[in-house]
């Protein structure tokens, strides 16, 4: 199964252990859940809209694109995209693009679609050191005031390979630093954050009301796999408590393996959360 990880063809060192999370945190009420489509890419690449009906079918109520072979909607144009979601009662909210020499394309089609938010899925850059950090949040801030001339909100989704350390500093913490929030916003992925060791709570209090964009995904840290909610170590119902912290305003469930087919998987995601 090629996971989203091989699939962007990025790299990283990740650590397995245990977290250990607060007590304590303010409660929210609970979302509109979305969903990532990678979660459903094979089926997408087969019959678009018919796999968008059976994700509107699960209660899913927005959406996440990502880019894909067939184009960023999966070979469907850009209004399109938007006017079927909004026919199945979903909306269309973010995509996830490459920051590239296409960007200018990429913004074009993201306000033709109708969506907020273009959310870059990878560094355009290699290179795990802190200058190169802070080249991209260079960038970052460059693409944000490029989307908001545009009218949309641009930000940028983690791995785990982002928390690796130079010189003592840890790389993702300069992305944060070193972006302008109201420029840059940041989709926190709580699923790699475990991965590499570290704690999503440590971020939200340490940056407050950073994040309007959560994928929110349950980790095997076996085999560093997505699983179904409530069978990995992400404790799920704490991160639920911390939504105002964090300032989320949109969670994407996404799961890149499953335990039999994405639709059934999803199902158990979707039972899980009912259950909080």
């Amino acid at each position: 199964m090629t996971t989203r990880r091989s699939f962007i063809k990025r790299s990283g060192t990740a650590a397995i252990g245990a977290l250990v999370l607060p007590t304590m945190g303010c409660s929210a009420p609970s979302p509109a859940f979305g969903v990532q489509l990678y979660s459903f890419r094979d089926a997408l690449a087969k019959d678009a809209i018919k796999t968008l009906e059976g994700i509107a079918g699960l209660g899913i109520k927005k959406i996440e694109s990502a880019r894909s072979d067939k184009g960023l909607y999966y070979g469907l144009r850009p209004e399109q995209m938007g006017e079927v979601c909004a026919d199945l009662g979903m909306q269309l909210i973010s995509g996830h693009v490459h920051l590239d020499d296409t960007f200018e394309n990429t913004m074009e089609q993201a306000a033709a679609s109708g969506q907020e938010y273009v959310i870059c899925s990878s560094l355009p850059t290699n290179g795990q050191h802190i200058d190169n950090y802070k080249s991209v949040a260079e960038a970052f801030n460059k693409a944000g005031e490029a989307c908001k001339k545009m009218g949309l909100k641009f930000g940028y989704h983690n791995h785990e390979y982002e928390f690796e350390s130079d010189k003592g500093t840890v790389l993702y913490d300069i992305l944060m630093d070193e972006t302008v929030p109201e420029l840059v916003h940041m989709e926190l992925d709580l699923g790699w954050v475990i991965v590499a060791k570290k704690d999503p709570l440590h971020y939200f209090e340490k940056y407050p009301g950073r994040f309007p964009l959560w994928h929110l995904k349950d980790m095997n840290l076996a085999n560093n796999e997505s699983t179904e909610f409530g069978k990995g170590a992400l404790d799920i119902k704490k991160m639920m408590q911390y939504q105002k912290q964090s300032g989320v305003d949109h969670i994407f469930i996404e799961q890149e393996e499953y335990a039999s087919t994405p639709m059934e998987s999803m199902q158990h995601n979707m039972d899980f959360l009912k259950q909080l």
